[in-house]
C-alpha cells in the first residue's frame, strides 16, 4: 500500500492544478445539492419493534387524531390568585381559542372543561394537538405557537409554551469557528510557519465542505435525525485537520532530511499517507459498524460521520500533496529553507526526552497510569442512561420555563405523562379492556391519574392518558413502566401497550443498553484483528485493545461524575444534572476506537518503522516517541479544542457529546498512548513484535512502515546508478 500511495502522492504534487480543479469542482457541485436537494431533519428519536413505537404506529392508522404532536401552554395565576377567578377564567379560554386557530393545530382543549386545573387553582394545562408529528411542524407554525398568550400576559398571568414540538435543532453558531481558530493557533506553534498552517487547515476545510455539502445534498433522500449533522461536522472538522496535520509533517521532515520537494511529498503520502489510510478506515468501519446495533437513527448517525471521515482521508492524500506543491519550500519556516542537510531533523526535543524518562522509569508509570484510570472508571458503574427532556435544558430555554412551571403547579409526573393504547378485537372488547386496563393501572404504585378513556370513531381503539408521580428520567418512572405493562400484558380481547415521549425513551435506553457490551466485545476484537494485520505482533495488538478499555472506562467515569452526579457541572453552563444521553455510551465506544487506534497507528507505526529498520526495540520505542510526540500532541490538543467547542452548546446532547470526546482524546492521546503504551513497549522489548510463524505466513502485508517502498526506491536508485 506504502508503493501504490507513493506514487499518488507525487502525482497529487505533479499535477496539482488538476487535483486542486477537481477537489473545488466536487466542493461546487455537492454544494449546489445541498442547496437543491436538502430535506428537514428529524428531532424525534424511533425504535422500531419496541412496544412503544407499535403503539405509535397503531395510533398513527387507528386514531390520527391522536398520533400529531401536541404542545402544552402553561398558564399561572400571580401569587394569592386563582385562575378560577371571571377575569382569569376569560383569559385562559381567550387564550385556548387562539391556540385552536394556529396553523397546524387541530384542537385545543379548555382546561375547565377536563379538569387541567391545579389543585390550588392557580394554574392550567392547554393541551395542544396538532395535525402532524412533531418533524412535520414547521418553523413559522412552532413560531406563532410560541407567540400565543400575548394578551393573558397582559391580562397578568404567566404564559409558558412547551411540549414535544419544542424539541428543534440544535444551533451550533460559532462553535466550529472557535474550534478552527484554536486549530489555527496550534498549527502555526507547532509548524513555526503561517503557509503550513494555512495550507493543512484549507485542506481540511476544504474536505469539510465537500463532506458536509454531500451529507445535506442526501438529506432529501434519506432522513438525518438533527444531531446527525452536528457529529459528522465535529468528527470531519477534527480528523480532517489531524490527517493533513500528520501528512503535512511527514512532508517537512523529509525536506528537512534533504529531499526534493516532489519526493517528500511523495514518501510523506507512502509513510505517514499510510498510517491516515488505516487510521481513517478505522473510525469508518467503527461508525459504520453501529449499523450492527439495528437502530435505525444511530445507524444514520454513524453512517453520515463516517462519510466525512472517509472524504477527509481522500482529501488528505490527494488534495494535501497537491497543496504542499503550491507551497514548495515555504512550507519550512524561513531558518530551514535554504538548502537544509540530511538529516537535520534532528533527535532533540521534548518527545525524546518524555520517551527516555518514561522507559527509564517505565514501571512507575505503567502502574500509576493504569491505577489512576481506573479510579477515574470508578463512577461508570452508577452509568444511568434516558433520552434528554426539557428538564435537562437550559433554564433559559422556553421548553425548560414551561417544564418548571408544569413541575411546580402539577408535580413532576405530569411532564412524563404515559399513554396507553388498548387495540380490541371489536368495539365491545375495546370498551371493556380499556375500563379494566384503566382499573389496574390506577391500582399501580407510583400512578397519580389515569384519564377516562378516549375512543376513536370505530371504538376499536382506546387511548389512556397516565399521570406517574415521578419525573420521566426518574428511575422511578422506568420501573412503574414495567410494572404496569406486566399488569396489563393478559387482558382478553384486546391488547394494551404504552407509549408517548417517556416510554420511548425508556425503550430507547434498554435497547441500546443491551446491545452495549456487544458493540463494545465487537470494536475489541476488531481493534485486536486489525492492529495484528498492520504491526504483525500479537502483543501489540492486545496492549492497544487493553489501553483502550482503561480510556472508555475513563471517560465514561468523568462523564458520569459531571453530566449526571453534577460535578463541576456549574464550570460547563450544565443547569441540571441527569441520566446520560442513552445513545452517547455505544456512540462514544465507536468513535473513540476510531480516534484511539490514530493515536496508536501514528506512534506504533514509527517504532515498527525503526526495528524493521534495523533498530534495537528500545531504540525504536525512543525514536517513534520522539519523532511523533509533537505532531501527535498538536493533534490531540486540535481535536480536543474542536471536541471543546461544543460544550459551549446549550442542546445536552451536543454538550455531552463534546466533553466526552474532548476527555478521551485527553486521556487516550496523553495517558495512554504517549505514557503507558511507550512504557509497555519498552518492558517486553523484542517480545512486543513475536508473531508465530504460521500466523506471519497467513497474515498478508500491508506494509504500513513503508519497508517494501524503501526497497523500491533503493532498487530505483540502484538501476540509475548502473545506468550512469
Amino acid at each position: 500500500m506504502a508503493t501504490l500511495l507513493y506514487r499518488l502522492g507525487r502525482a497529487s504534487f505533479r499535477h496539482r492544478r488538476l487535483v486542486l480543479a477537481l477537489w473545488l469542482a466536487v466542493l461546487a457541485v455537492t454544494g449546489i445539492g445541498a442547496v437543491v436537494f436538502m430535506g428537514p431533519t428529524a428531532s424525534n428519536f424511533t425504535m422500531p419493534g419496541t412496544e412503544s413505537q407499535r403503539a405509535l404506529d397503531s395510533l398513527a392508522k387507528h386514531f390520527p387524531q391522536a398520533a400529531g404532536a401536541t404542545g402544552t401552554i402553561v398558564v399561572a395565576a400571580p401569587e394569592g390568585a386563582q385562575l378560577t377567578a371571571p377575569q382569569n377564567q376569560a383569559a385562559v379560554q381567550a387564550l385556548t381559542k387562539e391556540a385552536g386557530t394556529l396553523p397546524g393545530v387541530v384542537a385545543a382543549v379548555d382546561p375547565f372543561k377536563i379538569g387541567a386545573l391545579s389543585p390550588d387553582g392557580r394554574y392550567a394545562l392547554i393541551q395542544v394537538q396538532f395535525a402532524g408529528r412533531s418533524d412535520d411542524v414547521t418553523d413559522a407554525q412552532r413560531a406563532a405557537y410560541e407567540k400565543a398568550g400575548g394578551a393573558a400576559e397582559s391580562a397578568g398571568l404567566r404564559v409558558e409554551h412547551g411540549g414535544e414540538i419544542m424539541s428543534g435543532e440544535p444551533e451550533i453558531g460559532s462553535t466550529e469557528a472557535l474550534g478552527v481558530a484554536v486549530a489555527a493557533v496550534v498549527l502555526i506553534v507547532t509548524f513555526g510557519s503561517l503557509v503550513a498552517a494555512g495550507m493543512t487547515l484549507l485542506n481540511a476545510l476544504i474536505g469539510l465542505g465537500v463532506g458536509m455539502a454531500g451529507l445535506f445534498a442526501l438529506s432529501g433522500a434519506v432522513q438525518l435525525t438533527a444531531t446527525a449533522p452536528v457529529l459528522a461536522l465535529m468528527l470531519g472538522l477534527a480528523v480532517g485537520i489531524d490527517y493533513s496535520l500528520f501528512i503535512t509533517s511527514r512532508h517537512r521532515q523529509n525536506l528537512l532530511d534533504g529531499l526534493e520537494p516532489e519526493e517528500a511529498a511523495g514518501r510523506a503520502v507512502g509513510t505517514a499517507g499510510s498510517a491516515v489510510v488505516f487510521a481513517g478506515a478505522t473510525v469508518v468501519i467503527a461508525l459504520a459498524g453501529l449499523s450492527v446495533v439495528n437502530v435505525p437513527f444511530l445507524t444514520v448517525m454513524g453512517l453520515a460521520a463516517s462519510a466525512t471521515v472517509a472524504v477527509a482521508v481522500l482529501v488528505a492524500i490527494t488534495l494535501q500533496p497537491a497543496l504542499l506543491g503550491f507551497a514548495g519550500r515555504r512550507i519550512l519556516a524561513r531558518r530551514h529553507r535554504a538548502a537544509p542537510e540530511a538529516g537535520a531533523s534532528g533527535r532533540a526535543g521534548f518527545g525524546f526526552r518524555w520517551a527516555y524518562l518514561v522507559t527509564r522509569w517505565r514501571a512507575v508509570f505503567i502502574i500509576a497510569g493504569v491505577l489512576g484510570l481506573a479510579a477515574l472508571a470508578v463512577p461508570a458503574k452508577d452509568m444511568r442512561l434516558a433520552l434528554p427532556d426539557a428538564g435537562t435544558a437550559s433554564e433559559n430555554s422556553a421548553a425548560r420555563k414551561a417544564y418548571d412551571l408544569i413541575a411546580e403547579g402539577f408535580g413532576p409526573g405530569f411532564n412524563g405523562r404515559l399513554a396507553a393504547v388498548v387495540t380490541g378485537d371489536s368495539p365491545e372488547a375495546t370498551g371493556l379492556a380499556a375500563k379494566q386496563a384503566a382499573t389496574l393501572i390506577q391500582g399501580t404504585k407510583g400512578v397519580v391519574a389515569v384519564t377516562p378513556p378516549q375512543l376513536n370513531a370505530l371504538k376499536t381503539t382506546a387511548l389512556l392518558a397516565v399521570i406517574p408521580s415521578t419525573g420521566p428520567t426518574d428511575a422511578a418512572t422506568e420501573t412503574l413502566v414495567q410494572d404496569i405493562r406486566a399488569k396489563v400484558a393478559n387482558l382478553d380481547g384486546a391488547e394494551v401497550a404504552l407509549t408517548g415521549q417517556t416510554a420511548i425513551g425508556i425503550d430507547v435506553s434498554e435497547k441500546l443498553s443491551a446491545a452495549l457490551p456487544i458493540y463494545l466485545l465487537l470494536v475489541v476484537g476488531l481493534s485486536v484483528l486489525l492492529l495484528m494485520l498492520v504491526f504483525r505482533s500479537v502483543l501489540v495488538p492486545i496492549k492497544a485493545a487493553l489501553g483502550f478499555l482503561l480510556t472508555v472506562g475513563a471517560t465514561f467515569g468523568i462523564t458520569v461524575a459531571v453530566f449526571q452526579w453534577g460535578w463541576l457541572a456549574g464550570l460547563l453552563g450544565l443547569d441540571t444534572p441527569g441520566p446520560l444521553v442513552s445513545f452517547l455510551p455505544i456512540l462514544l465506544i465507536g468513535i473513540l476506537f476510531g480516534l484511539a487506534m490514530d493515536y496508536q497507528v501514528f506512534l506504533v507505526s514509527r517504532m515498527r518503522e525503526d526495528f524493521v529498520h534495523g533498530n534495537t526495540a528500545e531504540q525504536a520505542t525512543i525514536s517513534g516517541m520522539g519523532h511523533g510526540a509533537r505532531v501527535v500532541t498538536a493533534a490531540a490538543l486540535i481535536m480536543i479544542s474542536v471536541f471543546a467547542g461544543f460544550v459551549l452548546l446549550d442542546d445536552p446532547i451536543i454538550k455531552s457529546m463534546g466533553f466526552a470526546l474532548a476527555i478521551g482524546v485527553v486521556i487516550d492521546a496523553f495517558v495512554v498512548r504517549m505514557t503507558i503504551v511507550p512504557a509497555v513497549m519498552s518492558l517486553l522489548s523484542d517480545k512486543a513484535w513475536w508473531l508465530p510463524r504460521w500466523l506471519s505466513r497467513v497474515l498478508p502485508n500491508v506494509d504500513i512502515e513503508g519497508e517494501q517502498l524503501r526497497v523500491h526506491l533503493d532498487g530505483e536508485a540502484s538501476k540509475v546508478a548502473v545506468h550512469n
